[in-house]
């Protein structure tokens, strides 16, 4: 399909799947996850950056081992809303001066407070801070401890530390604070606790949000690693930058925060902000060949609204006297950098991350792996048959007696990822392609014509380009009329190879050619390097197949799988969005596209696969010429609940019925205009009630008359100063009071104060 029909297509299909009818509120979006993974038998903090996710039940870690806990949720705030803060911290702070002299009182009595202090007589419920452990402290906690024995004086401390809680959240809110932030759909906060069992299987999941009404949220990767963690201090959300002055944006970051030093083996985790340079002290022997990887864009694969579309880090390794000793901006052809090394004498080192072009915000997440850790570099061949043992090389460094984990014998044709075990400690992951017609090997010397392999059709030939400006040429035969299709998997398999293959006559006649072919379903590559073509033979007779690479490269690495094969139609499914939102006994759709293979053109029936109780599909068929569809199902569920669900296609292939199952995939921009799907593992449905509301956090107070009285005497002055809310105004501030009051940051007194404000002035 032609790119730019692919954009017009992907763009329709994004806002069919987000029409109004299949959500109950904004889904909520993840655009960071801060650190983006940790280490197996720890518990630490997790940040996330977003939109939409007030509401927020729960965080959900995919596979078994990861529970994860929401702490706090700060939505993004207004100047005004950040004043009110302000202005109840101000009254705490007084408040907390005249309980602290309360506190030294003796004797039975009361706590002294000042008149018009908005403090603990009115403070229900006060909210612990993420450091704080045990349930919030409610004013009857209070009153209970206060009749104990001490009396007066108990109770002044017990409303200290309540006093002193608060104020800590309140300065923590604050300090999330910015207006206006450089990337809006980042600038909610949630904080969540996260606990990794020691047996969680290492690796790479995903990490999502859930809310009772918005549904689930995208998925972003989280790493389940095998090392020490070391984690910097997150990043407060980045400033906008104003064209010219942008060093008014720049991060201020104290002396004791640009340089960490860590002990090797390990994992940093890590924020770039604009012009920063990120630094990592370590000790090495010796001898030791340190491998040095990163995850950065494959953690965050695109941003939409930055050049590239992705951070682009770049690793240094220097000496402790600033001798610069390697440099790598990325690793073949991923922007990823990896640097190998051997330590020349024992001593100080230092690694430094940053920008390529010194671009960075919060969502310039990375993880980065320093040691003497097994790594692949190459396995050869790039695949096998299904159900049946391959035997595989590797190369790669630290591997030593290390195995190569295969896929299950029962594994499905398709791409697999393979890693290298030794001693319980995994490799960095491989891709192992699998497929069902007959595999050889390509045999040298095959370069030319007059060497060319023969082959028998159809096969898949396990291939290397060698050396530099290789060819490796097979041999076939055909007749008149026949159609070929000759297909290279190696860069949707990591392989550097960057193909070219051409059909020729026994005369030397080129036939067929092709370079580079798009494949949508190929997750994240952004250059669709593996070469396709299906071509009619004109004649009976003898025929070539060439293979190349474009840059004329080659090497052990270099590898490749050719298909050569008449048609062999076929078809992928395309689900978009990887979440959905329904509303209990009742029904919605969403998106499917269909990757038709091989020039099918036969109908496709699109259903559920034993779907779970209370879920009826709603059949749908795509036409011969038809690529994209919404599929409907409904649910006659009446509880709250959250499922996952698969989608298959059914189609009539020869005579045999096909049926295969669809992948989840998230709809992301890169770059201001290029669209991309990123596969997900699951498709999460949310069944929710409309009418559902959460039980209050907190109970709000009556307004005292003598509140309501002063509030009316300020709004009359108000007025006549020409100063007055809307009505519009001052709905929107109730709302947004009752929000910080539900979130635990305003008093009673406060709370009441500030509501009948509103009140009056509607």
């Amino acid at each position: 399909m032609d790119k730019l029909k692919w954009l017009a297509v992907l763009g329709m299909a994004g806002a069919m799947a987000m029409a109004p009818s299949a959500w109950a509120q904004s889904r909520p979006y993840v655009g960071f996850v801060y650190p983006a993974g940790g280490q197996q038998g720890t518990t630490f903090q997790l940040k996330l950056g977003g939109q939409s996710m007030t509401g927020v039940d729960g965080v959900v870690v995919s596979g078994s081992g990861v529970t994860a806990r929401v702490i706090e949720y700060h939505p993004r705030m207004s100047p005004i809303d950040n004043s009110l803060l302000n202005e109840q911290l101000r009254d705490l702070r007084r408040a907390k001066t005249h309980l602290a002299s309360a506190a030294t009182m003796t004797g039975s009595g009361e706590p002294m407070m000042a008149s018009g202090d908005a403090m603990m007589s009115s403070q229900k419920t006060v909210a612990k801070t993420p450091a704080s452990s045990g349930e919030p402290m409610s004013s009857d906690d209070v009153m209970m401890m206060s009749s104990q024995k001490g009396g007066a004086k108990t109770a002044a401390v017990v409303d200290c530390e309540a006093t002193d809680r608060l104020i800590a959240k309140l300065e923590r809110r604050i300090r999330d604070y910015c207006f206006p932030p450089a990337c809006q759909s980042i600038s909610s906060l949630l904080y969540v606790e996260v606990t990794i069992s020691p047996d969680a299987a290492p690796g790479e999941r995903e990490v999502r949000v859930t809310t009772l009404r918005g549904g689930t949220s995208n998925p972003l990767p989280f790493h389940v690693g095998q090392l020490p963690e070391y984690c910097r201090k997150p990043m407060k959300t980045a400033d906008y930058q104003v064209l010219g002055k942008e060093y008014l944006a720049l991060r201020k970051r104290p002396e004791n925060e640009i340089e960490d030093r860590v002990a090797i083996p390990c994992t940093v985790n890590g924020q770039i902000a604009s012009g920063e340079l990120n630094r990592y002290r370590f000790e090495a022997r010796k001898g030791q060949q340190l491998v040095i990887t990163t995850l950065a864009r494959q953690l965050i694969p695109y941003l939409a609204d930055a050049v590239p579309g992705w951070f682009q880090p770049v690793l240094t390794l220097y000496d402790a006297n600033g001798k610069e000793l390697a440099y790598e901006d990325d690793y073949r052809f991923k922007p990823d950098p990896i640097i190998v090394y051997r330590i020349p004498q024992d001593g100080e080192y230092v690694l430094v991350i940053n920008d390529a072009i010194y671009r960075g915000r919060e969502d310039f997440v990375y993880r980065i792996t320093i040691g003497e850790t097994p790594f692949i570099t190459s396995i050869f061949p790039l695949g096998g048959r299904v159900g049946e043992q391959a035997s595989v090389k590797m190369k790669g460094l630290h591997l030593g007696n290390a195995e190569l984990v295969m896929p299950a014998k029962e594994a499905e044709a398709g791409i697999h990822q393979v890693a290298a075990n030794k001693d319980g400690f995994l490799s960095n992951p491989v891709s192992f392609d699998l497929d069902t017609l007959p595999e050889i090997f390509d045999k040298e010397p095959n370069n030319t014509l007059a060497q060319a392999q023969k082959v028998a059709m159809p096969v898949i030939v396990n291939g290397r380009i060698d050396k530099e400006d290789d060819w490796d040429v097979f041999r076939i035969s055909g007749n008149a009329g026949d159609s070929i299709v000759a297909e290279v998997h190696a860069r949707r398999l990591d392989s550097p190879v960057d193909s070219v293959i051409k059909l020729t006559d026994a005369n030397g006649q080129l036939v067929a050619f092709n370079d580079d072919r798009e494949d949508l379903g190929a997750g994240i590559n952004t250059h669709h390097a593996d070469s396709y073509f299906m071509t009619k033979l004109p004649a009976d007779g003898i025929y070539y197949v060439h293979v190349g690479d474009t840059g004329r490269k080659g090497g052990e690495e270099y590898g490749y799988r050719l298909r050569i094969s008449a048609p062999r139609p076929d078809f992928a499914l395309i689900i978009m969005p990887s979440s959905i939102s329904v509303r209990q006994k009742s029904s919605t759709a969403f998106s499917v596209f269909a990757m038709r293979k091989d020039g099918f053109s036969g109908p496709i029936k699109i259903t559920l696969k034993d779907p779970p109780i209370g879920f009826t599909p709603y059949p749908a068929m795509f036409a011969g010429t038809q690529n994209i569809a919404r599929v409907a199902f409904k649910t006659d569920l009446i509880t709250i609940g959250s499922v996952n669900l698969t989608v298959v296609g059914t189609a009539k292939i020869g005579d045999q019925e096909v049926t295969h199952a669809g992948v989840p995939s998230e709809d992301r921009m890169q770059a201001f205009l290029w669209r991309h799907l990123v596969p997900a593992q699951d498709l999460k449905v949310l069944v929710y009630d409309p009418a559902y509301q959460p039980p209050p956090v907190r109970v709000p107070p009556e307004i005292p008359p003598d509140v309501m009285a002063r509030a009316k005497v300020r709004a009359a002055e108000m007025q006549a100063k020409g100063q007055k809310f809307t009505k519009g105004q001052a709905a929107d501030r109730l709302r947004q009071i009752r929000a910080f009051f539900d979130e635990g940051l305003l008093t009673d007194d406060f709370y009441g104060e500030k509501n009948a404000e509103c009140v009056v002035a509607q």
